[in-house]
């Protein structure tokens, strides 16, 4: 995760420089810098540094994995990686849900009204989905 930490990192520094060279760049005459892409960015930069910073601070507290060692060999990283849901209905109804609710940005925001439900009947089946039936005392 180290070394995942330092990419993102890269990526932050990187996308930073772009966003001011692309602002002064852009900048008219009349002080008017572009808006969107400048906002889009920064906000790119936040979300690298939010990623990196998240990874170099979870490094610290977890086992190098064969990713951090520079000698390691494919096989090292060979066996489980956790548990993974087989199947399961809810991201269909995140889905259906947020695009109700990015429709509601564009046509009215009374599509909001079957949305938020749609949303949170589908977050709270993904959540609990294992705490049912059989799953439930595991």
């Amino acid at each position: 995760m180290k070394e995942q930490g330092k990419i993102f990192a890269g990526f932050a520094v990187f996308i930073l420089i772009m966003a001011i060279v692309y602002g002064v760049w852009t900048d008219s005459h009349d002080g008017h810098v572009e808006a969107a892409g400048t906002t889009a960015l920064f906000l790119g930069f936040g979300l690298c540094a939010f990623i990196g910073f998240y990874l170099g601070f979870t490094a610290r507290r977890v086992d190098l994995g064969a990713g951090d060692n520079p000698e390691a060999e494919v096989s090292d990283d060979a066996g489980e990686m956790g548990f993974f849901a087989p199947h399961s209905w809810q991201p269909l109804s995140l889905a259906i849900g947020g695009a109700l609710a990015f429709m509601g940005v564009i046509f009215g925001w009374w599509l909001m009204f079957w949305a938020v439900p749609i949303i949170l009947i589908g977050l709270y089946g993904w959540v609990f989905e294992f705490y049912r039936g059989e799953n439930r005392n595991q």
